[in-house]
């Protein structure tokens, strides 16, 4: 099936508090295992000291991140104003908030924070790019020597029949919003192989790429 991109930012209201409000605790909380886990067989253990969460959304990861490094510094980056004023909404409270920076990729891609990061970890952003490679260019400029990285992402049906099926599965219940946007995110997914052949282009030997489950894959390791 080819891909179909969508719009690169979620900046609607009404989709960031339909977001905000839909509970994908389950899968978060996977995630962060998926980090941790990361974390605790590279690099001896040493806890992260500058964390960034690129395409944090309402910061359902990033404040689970906040609460798993305490001592580090976490840092949220999105492009879209109503989803980080949830974010930062929620981190109001915490003992140890994360930043949070309203900025897209491209301007981070030229800030001064390279080789500042020592885990860069992102959950379904990359098939909002239009420019995939755009991701990994700056994974590689933000990151220390030995910086962990973990990106999970849906992953693209091989047929639409398979969206159907995975819609029915998933979202049978969940609000329309939600709905559209996971069809339309499946159908904008990328394949394994392709992003193997975006880390082979942006010179990531240290990445590898996993299909999990039915519709995720997930690029982890370590930049070089």
């Amino acid at each position: 099936m080819q891909r179909v991109p969508e719009p690169e930012l979620m900046d609607d209201s009404d989709q960031a508090a339909a977001y905000g409000s839909a509970d994908f605790s389950t899968g978060d909380d996977h995630t962060l295992r998926l980090i941790l886990s990361l974390v605790e067989r590279t690099a001896s253990g040493v806890t992260p000291r500058r964390v960034i969460d690129l395409g944090c959304g309402p910061g359902n990861i990033t404040l689970r991140l906040s609460d798993a490094f305490p001592g580090a510094e976490v840092i949220g980056v999105d492009g879209a104003a109503p989803m980080l004023h949830l974010a930062r909404a929620r981190a109001a409270s915490m003992k140890h908030p994360p930043h949070f920076i309203e900025s897209s990729l491209q301007q981070l891609l030229d800030s001064d924070w390279e080789n500042t990061a020592d885990l860069i970890v992102s959950n379904s952003l990359l098939h909002h790019l239009h420019q995939p490679d755009l991701l990994w260019s700056l994974t590689r400029r933000l990151a220390t020597g030995g910086c962990r990285v973990l990106h999970r992402d849906l992953r693209r049906p091989s047929n639409p029949s398979e969206i159907d099926r995975l819609q029915h599965e998933h979202l049978s219940d969940a609000p329309a919003v939600l709905v559209q946007d996971f069809r339309a995110s499946l159908a904008a997914a990328f394949e394994p192989d392709e992003v193997k052949s975006q880390l082979k282009r942006s010179g990531l030997a240290g990445l590898e790429v996993e299909a999990e489950d039915d519709r995720y894959l997930v690029v982890s390791g370590l930049v070089d």
